[in-house]
């Protein structure tokens, strides 16, 4: 998977640098003394990742816990994300790390205990505070590499407070079945309909591989959320989705759902000129989009919450009354 391996020296000796390493025998080995030093600075086009990609493995610098941004999880709770990677294996057309990096290589950062030190000044025993990761990268992906979520996990068990979330478009559960199931970890899922996923989501797990994953995981207890994000519209939407509802719920025990986001497809401006450079003839630029007020390239409003709503609505009958259902970065 990678050609080369840049560890700094300072985390050469980690257990989960140690575990990378022993994953990529035949890769070459090179000691820096900062990631920050090499990755990114010579620009690399994205799609160069399909046959060219590094690995850099170090330590997270600065600010480890960062405020995520309005409507990006549940209300009437805190929501912060926290940086263990940089860049994605998957290469979906819609993503904006496509335009975000200088570079598509990895970086994994290592210095997991310096991360949840920095959670404990978030943490408030008498309100929820959620922290997610897989906002720079899939958060299970490559989880079997670094073996780091065991030690989340017993951190978690001690702040029952709080809420972790592990967003993911892999089925690499494995590294999770020897984990108990708790209350406040929750693993969800980014799914799409069959024919969204095989044109859009390239590399990721199929669909038919991320509803066993769920079931998987539900049946063992474990806490599930789902992304149905983004949603691109097509004429059929409404009849795609109902489908893929029927088909996550009959792998899916519904006591153990936890949340459910929406949300229409969506880019920062700079972006988007990077997926019309990156895929021309994609069928995700069809549909009209404007520059709304956020800055954000999107449908236009009327069409989104049509969309949404109608999605929402579709939802309801699969929950019981239960309204698990909040609209991402649109609430």
């Amino acid at each position: 998977m990678f050609q080369t391996i840049y560890i700094e020296h300072e985390v050469e000796s980690l257990p989960y640098t140690q575990n990378i390493i022993q994953h990529f025998k035949n890769a070459q080995i090179k000691t820096i003394d900062k990631v920050e030093d090499y990755w990114g600075r010579v620009k690399k086009p994205y799609l160069q990742k399909r046959d060219n990609l590094n690995l850099y493995v170090g330590r997270k610098k600065g600010q480890l816990i960062k405020k995520a941004p309005d409507a990006y999880g549940t209300k009437n709770a805190e929501h912060y994300y926290f940086i263990h990677a940089y860049n994605c294996i998957y290469e979906c057309e819609y993503c904006y790390l496509q335009g975000y990096f200088h570079t598509p290589d990895i970086v994994l950062y290592v210095n997991h205990e310096e991360i949840r030190n920095e959670m404990l000044q978030f943490i408030d025993e008498d309100k929820e505070v959620w922290f997610h990761a897989g906002e720079f990268s899939d958060s299970l992906a490559l989880s079997h590499i670094t073996n780091e979520w065991r030690d989340y996990w017993l951190f978690f068990q001690n702040h029952p407070k709080a809420k972790l979330e592990l967003r993911t478009k892999s089925s690499n559960i494995k590294p999770l079945l020897d984990l108990p199931p708790i209350s406040n970890i929750i693993i969800t899922f980014s799914l799409s309909p069959e024919q969204e996923v095989k044109k859009f989501d390239h590399k990721t797990a199929s669909l038919k591989a991320r509803l066993k994953a769920i079931q998987e995981l539900s049946q063992r207890g474990f806490q599930i959320g789902l992304h149905f994000d983004p949603v691109i519209y097509s004429e059929d939407y409404l009849a795609r989705y109902r489908l893929l509802f029927q088909d996550v719920f009959q792998n899916l025990e519904e006591e153990n759902l936890n949340y459910i986001s929406l949300g229409v497809v969506r880019f920062p401006e700079k972006i988007y000129h990077q997926v019309q450079k990156n895929y021309p003839q994609s069928q995700l630029l069809a549909q009209e989009f404007i520059v709304s007020k956020d800055g954000k390239v999107r449908y236009p409003k009327p069409m989104r919450m049509k969309i949404l709503n109608d999605l929402k609505k579709e939802l309801l009958t699969f929950l019981n009354g239960q309204n698990k259902v909040y609209l991402c970065m649109e609430d």
